[in-house]
């Protein structure tokens, strides 16, 4: 399967996946705090390179897919490297810088549920929704409980895999995630012409 053909169906199941979360969200009135990257912060997020691709697709379309990997082969940070805190002092604030792009993980995390030990749905959040938002947070689980859809984690990882099994099911390290991600992309195009139709695109 062509990159191009990869890129668009990983780019419809995450356009399937914000109309849920909207609607979720929408029932249930959660929501992250303005300005808040807290859950971005964390230096330990794994990740797939497939749901990484369309950032990836899209470096390579602006000429800057070589200049982003050299960047990510010489940093040392084990925080998201598309991840911009405020400042050093202010890590736990700041926004992604490429959120229109961002990974399959980044959309689930705090909308989506997995299934505890006893196969029942749990609603995957932060500690800081959990405690400001009690209530609502209560309110939630047990309208889960009662039926309320909600995303479910292993669904959409599933539905990852489908469209390609190994990238799909690579999970890594997210920066290691990016970088694999980028040569997927570099390696296809190395001895194939530019996208047709997407010459004039950047």
């Amino acid at each position: 399967m062509a990159i191009e053909q990869k890129v668009r169906l990983v780019e419809e199941l995450f356009n399937r996946l914000e109309k849920e979360v909207t609607a979720f969200k929408s029932e249930t009135s959660l929501h992250c705090l303005t300005g808040c990257g807290k859950c971005c912060s964390k230096p330990d997020i794994d990740a797939s390179p497939l749901e990484f691709l369309p950032w990836a697709f899209h470096l390579f379309l602006n000429g800057k897919a070589e200049e982003v990997l050299l960047e990510l082969d010489n940093s040392s940070i084990s925080t998201c490297h598309i991840y911009r805190p405020l400042a050093l002092l202010e890590e736990f604030n700041g926004s992604c810088s490429n959120y229109r792009y961002r990974g399959l993980i980044c959309r689930l995390f705090g909308y989506a549920a997995s299934r505890d030990k006893y196969g029942e749905l749990r609603l995957a959040t932060c500690k800081i929704i959990k405690e400001d938002q009690l209530e609502n947070f209560n309110n939630t689980e047990e309208a889960i409980r009662k039926g309320l859809y909600v995303p479910i984690f292993t669904d959409y990882y599933m539905q990852l895999s489908q469209i390609d099994y190994r990238l799909a099911t690579t999970m890594l390290p997210i920066n290691e995630a990016l970088k694999i991600a980028i040569e997927e992309v570099l390696h296809y195009y190395a001895y194939r012409p530019f996208p047709d139709g997407l010459e004039n695109i950047a």
